[in-house]
């Protein structure tokens, strides 16, 4: 029997995700889908819908439009924002443009109507975000909340016109600024749409461990490790369900940190899967030495992997499946509502590879955020020096050298890494921060060590605090420890000779520098 879910049609609003990530946080499986997907509401695991927000008007040329008339009634539905627009529209009421657009929190009213949606919010707080507001409701609908500024917070159609609940709230209950926010989404999901709370990783994993059996049944699987989060949960899953079937591949493209082809590779080893380690680092660098562009750095790392993975995947006789760590939002973002990303990041995707090697896809953990994953790993007792790796770009250090790549500058960068990364451990700031690596500058500068005057590289340190890398801010960090990063880096890896710290946000920086 198939696992209760909240469907999410998306709308193309930035906080999508983060109501799947809430609903989630129930036990509850939520499944994200283009606002314009066609589905069968009728599925007994569907249990409700939820309209996400959008940068589109319901009144512009550009409103992304949906089959109300599908929904309403047939399953509790719930809007947020734009979703909540798009029904008080569509069902006799009135949006206009608002004088200014609210962005921030306000207080809401209650006006004295006693729903289940709304039990037990205490604190009224709420975050608002929208260029329109609902000024009227249809005269089947009747207002739950109102703030000072709108007159419409929130609504329900009227007992009796339809035969399963109709909200829409004009605020965003899924960000932590509304502060009552999740109480609000768990009495819609669990108490009116009355989802089963079997989201669990124990369920998961029984769950993919059979559905896995089934569809490999006695079948050879290949899946390209990288030593990350998201492809060793992936082994170990796929390792539970078919054991010496699945071979993994593990490539040194030669921008991995200090060390890491050796230690992970013996990590996987002690799990007992079978690993063919193949160190490249010869066939990437050759092409990489001298190349500055980021993107034709991406690029020939890309094209490269692909032609190693392929000449070693043509090893393994029988070979039917090509496993990936595909992650849910690498496939939301695949399916958004404006369509693909431009740039498709090269640790997510492998250049088309099951087509090129003739192989099915096996994507395990395509319906997981990363928090999930790592849960799991958990779960499976996966060694936790994996799970709590930081990210690491699949460019490598290909992208932390800024400027032309040689083999001296991959040298300088592995060592500066190592001793930044290894402090932050040893220090217990590791597991404290989301993200740190170093970044080689192509800048020179006037040093002074002895007697001898140096024209060295300059080197910059960065450390970011996230939840999920969509946004970040930088770590702050005693200055003890960045002084004793600093000098130790000067002192022991010659060739560098002035640290500096990066205290970009993002937006507007982004975490790596390329």
């Amino acid at each position: 029997m198939a696992m209760d879910k909240i469907i999410i049609l998306d709308f193309g609003s930035q906080y999508t995700q983060l109501i799947a990530r809430r609903v989630r946080e129930f036990n509850v499986n939520a499944q994200i889908l283009p606002y314009n997907k066609n589905i069968d509401i009728n599925d007994p695991s569907i249990k409700g819908v939820i309209l996400s927000g959008s940068p589109c008007s319901v009144r512009g040329e550009n409103a992304l439009p949906i089959d109300l008339d599908a929904y309403l009634g047939v399953k509790p539905v719930l809007g947020v924002c734009y979703g909540a627009q798009y029904i008080a529209h569509h069902t006799g009421g009135n949006v206009e443009k608002s004088d200014k657009r609210e962005y921030g929190a306000a207080n809401f009213s209650n006006t004295q109507i006693t729903d289940p949606l709304i039990a037990d919010m205490i604190q009224n707080q709420v975050w608002m975000s929208h260029g329109d507001s609902i000024t009227e409701i249809g005269d089947n609908y009747e207002i739950l909340l109102t703030t000072e500024s709108i007159p419409v917070a929130a609504f329900r159609a009227k007992s009796g016109v339809y035969d399963q609940p109709v909200y829409g709230v004009q605020f965003h209950p899924e960000v932590t600024h509304s502060l009552d926010g999740k109480v609000l989404l768990e009495n819609f999901v669990v108490n009116i749409c009355q989802a089963s709370r079997d989201w669990t990783s124990e369920k998961f994993v029984d769950d993919m461990i059979n559905s896995i059996k089934e569809q490999v049944g006695d079948e050879q699987v290949i899946l390209g490790l990288s030593g990350g989060v998201d492809s060793s949960v992936a082994a170990s899953l796929i390792h539970k369900a078919i054991g010496s079937q699945l071979t993994g591949i593990f490539v040194n493209n030669g921008v991995l940190r200090k060390g890491e082809f050796e230690e992970v590779t013996e990590t996987y080893k002690k799990w007992g899967l079978n690993v063919i380690s193949v160190d490249a680092t010869d066939d990437f660098l050759n092409e990489l030495t001298g190349v500055s562009d980021p993107e034709e750095k991406r690029k020939i790392i890309g094209r490269v992997f692909i032609e190693v993975f392929q000449r070693e995947a043509n090893k393994i006789k029988d070979a039917k499946w090509l496993a990936q760590g595909t992650i849910y939002p690498d496939v939301i973002e695949s399916v958004s509502v404006f369509g693909p990303s431009v740039t498709i990041k090269s640790h997510h995707n492998v250049g088309g590879l099951p087509d090129k090697l003739n192989l099915k896809l096996l994507e395990p953990l395509r319906m997981l955020f990363k928090d999930e994953v790592r849960r799991v790993g958990r779960y499976m007792e996966v060694d936790d020096k994996i799970l709590s790796r930081h990210p690491f770009p699949g460019p490598g250090l290909a992208i932390r050298i800024l400027g032309p790549i040689d083999r001296d500058k991959i040298k300088l960068n592995q060592e500066a890494d190592a001793i930044f990364i290894n402090t932050l451990k040893e220090t217990g700031w590791y597991d404290k921060v989301w993200q740190a690596g170093t970044m080689l500058l192509p800048v020179k500068s006037v040093g002074v060590m002895g007697d001898e005057r140096t024209y060295e590289y300059t080197l910059a340190l960065r450390c970011v605090n996230s939840s999920d890398g969509m946004t970040a801010e930088w770590s702050q960090l005693p200055y003890d420890l960045l002084a004793h990063v600093s000098n130790t880096i000067i002192n022991n890896v010659k060739g560098i000779n002035r640290v500096v710290y990066d205290i970009s946000t993002k937006p507007p920086a982004t975490i790596e520098w390329e």
